[in-house]
């Protein structure tokens, strides 16, 4: 039987393209974009509520946020990624960028490094990468994707999960050097961005859709949260439990009769879902 959540707005603020929340668990708070906005958000989460307590702004898109121990931002631009110390100096480590294209989501592996993945910005299909940084190398582990998504790990981290939007198509490999494998199709909605939780289920936010869904690895339908937005973009655990769900959406796109219908498009929202999640890897430069 499939479990049935609600997630509630968690804030006042809207954002165009609000993605890529993570928890930062040694300072307790939560990290999130708006892409489109070009701003990077930080902010505390209580019982029902997440409140903005600092915003880095960019001239450009700010597409990715990551986190070292010691606090340092790791954010990747439009086509750049860049160290944001916490003097406020910003410092490029790599340029990504792409004709055609620009960065999307990323993540960080369980042994500190990088990844980001493209999404094409025409209609070509097939031409977008995910590549890993490991201090000065670039290693490309895909270079057929459209539109690069939601990256996680396993518990024990030895699976990559990965997410192509286009085509819906989940991916998994063993990691860090293992061939790619389709686990499995979504047909309703985009899948967007993901987390795993502590015992290995995949939570996708389903763009389009207005819901997070759980399943198991290989494709098994277990929970749906609804979300009163119909463009969710990505979910984290956070909380110093790790037991509440975030989840991102967007207004990029809606029309003043959608926003009517869902004003809360935008907003941050959480859920309580009855499980928990993993801690997320801290930056290693």
């Amino acid at each position: 039987m499939t479990a049935h959540f609600v997630a509630h707005p968690a804030g006042d603020q809207a954002y165009t393209l609000g993605e890529g929340p993570i928890w930062d668990a040694n300072r307790e708070r939560l990290l999130w974009v708006d892409i489109l906005g070009g701003t990077v958000h930080a902010g505390t989460v209580g019982p029902g509520t997440i409140t903005v307590t600092g915003t880095w702004d960019f001239e450009d898109l700010a597409c990715v946020v990551a986190v070292s121990e010691p606090g340092d931002l790791l954010v990747a631009t439009r086509g750049d990624v860049l160290e944001l110390g916490k003097s406020g100096s910003r410092t490029r480590i790599a340029q990504l960028g792409r004709a055609g294209s620009r960065l999307n989501d990323g993540g960080i592996d369980p042994q500190g490094r990088f990844l980001v993945g493209g999404m094409a910005l025409d209609d070509s299909r097939g031409t977008q990468t995910l590549v890993r940084l490991d201090g000065d190398a670039v290693t490309v582990l895909d270079d057929d994707l459209t539109l690069s998504n939601g990256l996680a790990w396993s518990p024990d981290g030895r699976t990559l999960y990965s997410v192509d939007s286009i085509p819906g198509v989940i991916y998994g490999r063993d990691y860090p050097d293992g061939v790619r494998e389709k686990l499995f199709e979504i047909s309703e909605g985009l899948p967007d961005g993901l987390c795993v939780d502590a015992i290995g289920n995949l939570w996708i936010a389903i763009h389009g859709q207005g819901r997070v869904e759980c399943r198991t690895p290989s494709g098994a339908l277990l929970a749906v949260v609804e979300v009163d937005a119909p463009q969710p973009t990505s979910c984290a655990f956070a909380g110093p439990r790790l037991d509440t769900l975030v989840i991102t959406t967007a207004t990029e796109g809606m029309s003043a009769e959608d926003l009517t219908r869902h004003p809360a498009s935008g907003r941050l929202f959480t859920a309580e879902v009855g499980t928990t999640g993993l801690r997320t890897p801290y930056w290693i430069p």
